[in-house]
């Protein structure tokens, strides 16, 4: 059985599951601080409400995906790649903007969340539904962001839930080592190799939506003549045709293939491909180089404020 597509959504899954943790430990920990323990049912009805609603978007893409192949069958050659490109889109402006706006936020999340659980328990008896939302909207978050990562992926089947399922289990035992048995974790440090592990995912999957985006054109040039001129780039001498992405650059299928280990696990994890054109490789580099930019900035913080954020505990 090959469990390398569900590879990346373990490492997106563990690492929002952990953020959505440090929220959920970080309101426990307040609620118990300030005596107010009978909150905390609000608190779990959050995350068994954020977590449902996130599998719900889950199922509703699905169905989506599904109804419109069944209502135009003649397009669906079209249709599947199209749609996994478009959710690529997504999924990589989602992913990026949650890890450069994690790592910015990062600094004051506990002051920030320690101020609202203030406020709703001065607010008495309505401030469950305070909590509450706090908590719903934390695990809606990371989870939509992974739903639509794995609806980007629908056609390997249920191997990226499971990894998903994988990474929802390793955040629930990380939140309850900093929260419950007072482990020390060197959160900062995690969040920095899963943050670089996420940033090399998101830039492979600007490889595979450009990929999808290339087949679901020429897919759609052979369905309707109308629509060849979109095949812009044609190379009549190539060995494989490009309908969008311009010459071939890369080609290693000789040495390292992408359908067998350990290719597959490095196109499963970091989007790697044996045949990369010209388009891609632009993209992949400009996308990395800018992301990574703005994200390795972002973890520049004054020796004082590091030393305070490295080590959580109860």
């Amino acid at each position: 059985m090959d469990f390398s597509p569900a590879l990346p959504t373990f490492v997106i899954t563990l690492r929002e599951g952990v953020e959505a943790a440090l929220v959920v430990g970080i309101v426990l920990a307040c609620l118990q601080k300030a005596k107010a323990e009978q909150l905390n049912p609000w608190v779990y009805s959050g995350v068994v409400a954020g977590i449902i609603a996130s599998a719900l978007v889950g199922i509703l893409f699905t169905w989506g995906i599904q109804a419109l192949s069944t209502t135009y069958p003649e397009y669906a050659p079209v249709i599947e790649p199209l749609l996994e490109a478009v959710f690529g889109v997504i999924a990589i402006a989602l992913l990026s903007w949650m890890l450069i706006w994690m790592t910015k936020q990062a600094k004051s999340l506990k002051a920030e969340i320690e101020g609202t659980i203030t406020s709703a328990i001065a607010e008495g008896a309505d401030g469950g539904w305070g909590v509450f939302s706090l908590i719903f909207i934390a695990v809606l978050r990371e989870g939509f962001e992974t739903v639509v990562f794995i609806v980007a992926k629908f056609q390997q089947g249920l191997m990226p839930a499971l990894g998903a399922i994988g990474g929802i289990v390793g955040a629930v035992v990380i939140g309850f080592l900093l929260f419950k048995w007072g482990v020390k974790i060197n959160i900062r440090q995690f969040f920095q190799v899963m943050g670089v592990l996420l940033l090399l995912i998101v830039a492979g999957l600007v490889v595979g939506a450009l990929a999808h985006f290339d087949q679901a054109a020429a897919a759609l040039a052979q369905i309707n003549p109308q629509s060849q001129a979109l095949c812009f780039y044609y190379d009549h001498f190539a060995e494989d045709h490009s309908c969008l992405l311009g010459s071939r650059v890369w080609n290693t299928s000789g040495i390292l293939p992408d359908n067998k280990f350990p290719g597959l696990v490095l196109k499963a994890l970091f989007g790697y491909r044996a045949k990369i054109y010209l388009v891609q490789a632009v993209s992949y580099l400009v996308f990395l180089f800018a992301i990574a930019s703005i994200y390795f900035r972002s973890l520049s913080v004054p020796t004082g404020e590091r030393a305070k954020g490295d080590r959580v505990a109860q």
